[in-house]
């Protein structure tokens, strides 16, 4: 076989990013979650519940079935980093996740209104969930195999940057041709194409298939032009067991690397938090705002666009200034995004009251979804070449495994405490509160980080 270029190496690693954004953009953001809640609200006030208490319940739903795949994945992530690294082996788990992602997708379909099942939407959002954020592990795992230290920022700023314009195409054709608002049209006004029967849902119930078949042609690329860098196993046997003692002696030495410990347990909480700020804002605009799935899409667009070009800006300042600036400003950003969205609500900004047919609302949480989209594509851009900086180059793998842990050992915060507040208070506007306290703790754990430590242990 012919060598690959380094340039076509980064590419075809770009490539993941732009191939398995559209499961972040259009199926647990902008266009399925929001489905999600319509649907179940929809059936709940058919079975005579309260309309705000309907969408209360539908937001409870969502939560709780997040922080069970969320728990699933913080299990098994770092045991699979470890095998993998003890292995020597990486492809062969991105080709086995890939499958799932896919397989999770299309199952998406089935979520027709008059035969709509909680549990089974779930399970194959599960599927395709896990797939996604496993093949993740992987595929990050191989960055400092494509350049030094200092070149990494901005290459995972720049694949950031390609998989948000990825999100943007896949949003667009998804909104203009697919997805059917109250009236049964698209964004443009036509019905959506290919016969697609609109009072069934069965063009926004098409984001499914679209995200899977998406994500297997664009994945090409990176199957063929990324190539393993191959390495002898770590040990003589690489079983499950020995996979899981092998975690369990990094574990118990993380406390004596202080900053990589910190960095971790910072990532923890402001990364569940920006999740649940993805995984809730539609669901949010929905139920506070009234906005209809084509209306969230519109703002996904707009947040995906801000992504994009601020993940590339990110990883231009990672390169010249190092990522803990960057993690930084992204997180105060946030903050204060998340303090903004509570003081949103359709009869009222920021205290001032506002007529029920006056626009304000919805441009004030447009620009903060602009912000969002700009400080969380700079932020995560950024952490993950600040993981890179702080690991064990012999157990990248495994790093990476542990930072999917840290992301989801406390991924039952976000979703559980908002399906908490939101049932405690009856209120989806003060149920998404709790972020405010994820996203200063994970700002206040970053002052222990050193930017440049970099473990020497085996």
């Amino acid at each position: 076989m012919a060598e690959v270029s380094q340039k076509k190496r980064i590419w075809g690693w770009m490539f993941f990013d732009w191939a398995s954004q559209p499961y972040n953009t259009l199926v647990l953001t902008f266009v399925f979650g929001p489905y999600f809640a319509q649907i179940v609200s929809n059936h709940l006030i058919a079975g005579g519940m309260a309309e705000g208490a309907a969408k209360a319940q539908a937001q409870e739903y969502w939560g709780w079935g997040l922080t069970i795949i969320g728990i699933f994945i913080a299990v098994l992530a770092p045991v699979l980093g470890a095998f993998a690294d003890n292995s020597g082996r990486r492809m062969p788990w991105i080709w086995l996740f890939s499958i799932m992602y896919v397989v999770g997708a299309f199952g998406l379909w089935q979520a027709a209104p008059p035969s709509f099942s909680i549990f089974w939407v779930l399970v194959f959002f599960g599927i395709g969930m896990v797939g996604m954020e496993f093949a993740t592990i992987f595929t990050n795992a191989m960055l400092p195999d494509l350049g030094t230290k200092e070149q990494i920022g901005r290459i995972s700023g720049s694949g950031w940057a390609f998989g948000y314009w990825g999100g943007v195409l896949a949003l667009i054709i998804m909104l203009l041709f697919l997805a059917e608002n109250e009236n049964g049209v698209t964004l443009i006004g036509i019905k959506p194409i290919l016969g697609l029967d609109a009072a069934m849902r069965e063009g926004t119930r098409s984001v499914g298939p679209l995200t899977g078949l998406w994500y297997a042609v664009f994945m090409i690329p990176f199957f063929l032009w990324v190539r393993e860098v191959r390495r002898p196993p770590l040990q003589s046997g690489f079983g499950v067991s020995l996979a899981v003692k092998e975690l369990m002696i990094t574990i118990r030495k993380l406390p004596a690397t202080s900053s990589l410990f910190a960095y971790l347990a910072s990532s923890m909480f402001y990364r569940d938090a920006l999740n649940g700020m993805f995984t809730f804002g539609g669901i949010y605009a929905y139920g506070v705002l009234g906005w209809s799935v084509v209306d969230v899409g519109v703002f996904g667009i707009l947040a995906a666009i801000t992504g994009a070009i601020f993940a590339w800006v990110g990883g231009i300042f990672d390169q010249k200034l190092g990522p803990k600036p960057v993690i930084f400003t992204g997180i105060f950003t946030l903050l204060l995004v998340c303090i903004s969205v509570v003081l949103i609500s359709r009869d009222s900004v920021f205290g001032i009251t506002v007529g029920s047919s006056s626009k304000l609302p919805d441009i004030a949480f447009y620009v903060c979804g602009c912000l969002i989209g700009a400080a969380g594509g700079a932020l995560q851009s950024a952490s993950r070449t600040m993981l890179v900086r702080q690991a064990n180059p012999a157990r990248m793998t495994e790093a990476f495994g542990l930072y999917a842990l840290a992301g989801k050992a406390t991924s039952f915060l976000a979703p559980a405490t908002i399906a908490m507040t939101t049932s405690l208070t009856g209120s989806q506007r003060l149920g998404v509160t709790p972020l405010i306290l994820l996203f200063a703790f994970g700002l206040f754990l970053l002052f222990w980080v050193t930017p440049d430590r970099q473990t020497a242990e085996a």
